[in-house]
C-alpha cells in the first residue's frame, strides 16, 4: 500500500509502504497523516485563512529528524515546508498534501551570560527566549508578539523594540546550524560558510533549514519603562503629529508604536470606550527608568488621554503586550510599506483608512525602526532598506470567512492609497502569499535580490525549499 503525497512539480508521487516504513524507523518524532487524531492540530497555525492539509507532517525533535526528513523529501521529490513557530502571516508554514517539517518541539535556549550570547533552537518563540535571557538581565533582538516563532522572524530580518539600538535582528546573529538541500549539516558563520550566513540573514527560507540561532544579547532590564496611552479616535490628528515629532527626537533607546483602531475591551481600557475608535502610542524605554519618566512626560501630557499603563515593568512582559491584540485562530491579512518620515499626508490617510475599519479587529500601525540600522552599509545582509525609518502595518483581522473580501479590500485600498508615501521597499516577513516578484524585490532591492538567486543556484539547485518567498 503506497502514500500519495505532492511532489516539486505539484503532481502526485506514490511512496511505497517500505520507504514510509523506513522513515519512520529512522525518525525519533512522530510522523502524522490525515488519519491521526493530532493532525488537525498539528496543522493548525495562528493565521485561521490558511487550511491547507499536508499529505505528512514530520513532527522532528532534534537536527537528526530534520536530516531524515530531508533525505526523505529529496528522495521522492516532494513538496515540502517547514513550520517553526507558525505565525507567518502568509502560512509559509504549510504546504498542500507535501510533507510538513515541524520543528516546533524544538524549543531549547542555551544562555552564555559572559558571552553575551544565546543558542535557541528554531522552534522557540519570542517568549521562550526572553525567559531565558532574562534571567541574566539580558535580551536578543527580537519581535513585538511573544508567539511568534524566532526562525521566520530571523530569516526574514526582523524588528522590534531593540532595532533602534542594534539594527535587524539578522544582524545580531552570530552563528547558525543549518540543514542545506543535499541534508548536509552546516554552520553558518562569518568564517564558515559566510556567503550562506549572508542569504540565511534575510533571504527567508529558501537555503536551507535552520535548526538553532546563537544571537548576541544586549543588556536590558529586567525592569524596563514601558505600556501604552491612548486617546479618543477624534484626537487623532493631534496625537499622530506630536507622535511624528516625539518618535523623531527620541534617543535610541526609547522606540514606540503608534496604533488606529476601534478600543477592544481590555481591562486597561474604560468601558465607555469600548467598541469606540482609539489612537494609541506603545513605547518602551530601555535606558535609565527616570531619564525615561522625562521623555515621556510631555507625550502623557497631551490632551486628555483615556489610559495610561506606561510604569516600570518586566521587559518580558513588555514584549508580551500587543499579544491579546493578535489570538491564534482569527483570520489576518497585512499590507505593508517603509517610510522614511511621517508626513502630513501619512497621518491624513491614517485617518480616513481608519474610519472604514470593516472589523473591530482591524489595525493601521506605525512601528519607529530609524537608529542602528543605518549604521551597516546596504549590502550586509538581504534585510535591507536600512534607510527606512518607519513600518506601515495595514493588519486586516476578522473573524468569519464570509467577511475576506470586504476585509481585505480595505486592506488593499489603505495600501494603495498610501503607495505615494512609501520608499519603496517592503518588509518581506509582511508579504501575504499572493504578492509576487515585484514585492520580492522590493523587500531586497534588485542588486540583493541578484545575490540571492544565485546564491540559491548553488546551494538549492532543485528548489527543494520552494515553499516560501522565491528569490531564484
Amino acid at each position: 500500500m503506497h502514500t500519495t503525497l505532492t511532489g516539486l512539480d505539484g503532481g502526485k508521487v506514490n511512496v511505497p509502504a517500505e520507504a514510509m516504513q523506513a522513515l519512520r524507523a529512522g525518525f525519533k518524532g512522530v510522523v502524522l497523516t490525515p488519519e491521526d487524531a493530532a493532525y488537525d492540530e498539528s496543522r493548525r497555525i495562528w493565521n485561521a485563512m490558511i487550511d491547507r492539509r499536508p499529505g505528512l507532517i514530520a513532527r522532528c525533535t532534534g537536527t537528526t529528524d530534520v536530516v531524515q526528513a530531508v533525505r526523505f523529501v529529496r528522495q521522492h521529490k516532494l513538496l515540502s515546508s517547514v513550520r517553526g513557530g507558525g505565525h507567518n502571516i502568509a502560512g509559509l508554514a504549510v504546504c498542500e498534501g507535501g510533507i510538513m517539517i515541524d520543528l516546533s518541539a524544538l524549543r531549547g535556549v542555551w544562555v552564555d551570560p559572559a558571552q553575551r550570547t544565546a543558542r535557541a533552537q528554531a522552534g522557540c518563540t519570542l517568549g521562550d527566549v526572553d525567559r531565558e535571557t532574562q534571567l541574566h538581565g539580558l535580551a536578543a533582538v527580537l519581535g513585538f508578539v511573544s508567539a511568534t516563532g524566532i526562525a521566520g522572524l530571523t530569516v526574514g530580518g526582523g524588528f522590534g523594540y531593540l532595532t533602534r539600538s542594534h539594527g535587524w535582528t539578522c544582524d545580531t546573529l552570530v552563528s547558525m546550524e543549518v540543514v542545506t538541500a543535499d541534508a548536509k549539516v552546516l554552520r553558518a558563520s562569518a568564517d564558515e560558510n559566510p556567503d550562506l550566513f549572508w542569504a540565511l540573514r534575510g533571504g527567508s527560507g529558501n537555503f536551507g533549514i535552520v535548526t538553532s540561532f546563537e544571537y548576541r544579547l544586549f543588556p536590558v532590564g529586567p525592569e524596563i519603562l514601558g505600556g501604552a496611552i491612548a486617546w479618543r479616535g477624534e484626537d487623532a490628528k493631534r496625537v499622530l503629529e506630536a507622535y511624528r515629532d516625539f518618535s523623531a527626537k527620541a534617543p535610541r533607546e526609547l522606540t514606540s508604536v503608534a496604533v488606529l483602531r476601534t478600543a477592544p475591551p481590555a481591562p486597561w481600557l474604560p468601558k465607555e470606550v469600548h467598541g469606540q475608535p482609539i489612537v494609541a502610542v506603545f513605547v518602551c524605554h530601555t535606558g535609565k527608568v527616570e531619564d525615561g519618566e522625562a521623555l515621556l512626560a510631555p507625550l502623557r501630557a497631551l490632551g486628555k488621554p483615556v489610559a495610561d499603563i506606561v510604569t516600570r515593568r518586566p521587559y518580558a512582559q513588555m514584549q508580551a503586550i500587543l499579544d491579546a491584540t493578535q489570538p491564534k485562530g482569527r483570520r489576518y491579512y497585512w499590507k505593508s510599506h517603509y517610510l522614511a518620515r511621517i508626513g502630513r499626508e501619512m497621518i491624513d490617510l491614517a485617518i480616513e483608512h481608519a474610519g472604514r475599519f470593516e472589523s473591530p479587529h482591524s489595525a493601521i500601525l506605525l512601528f519607529q525602526i530609524e537608529g542602528a540600522l543605518g549604521e551597516l552599509p546596504a549590502d550586509h545582509s538581504p534585510a535591507g532598506n536600512r534607510d527606512a525609518a518607519y513600518v506601515l502595518n495595514i493588519a486586516a483581522s476578522w473573524e468569519k470567512p464570509d467577511a475576506d473580501e470586504a476585509n481585505m479590500g480595505w486592506a488593499r485600498k489603505c495600501f494603495e492609497a498610501t503607495r505615494s508615501c512609501s520608499t519603496g521597499g517592503t518588509y518581506v516577513n509582511f508579504l501575504t502569499d499572493e504578492e509576487g516578484k515585484d514585492r520580492i524585490e522590493a523587500a531586497y532591492g534588485r542588486q540583493a535580490l541578484g545575490k540571492l538567486a544565485a546564491l540559491k543556484r548553488r546551494f538549492d539547485p532543485d528548489n527543494l525549499f520552494r515553499h516560501t518567498k522565491g528569490v531564484g
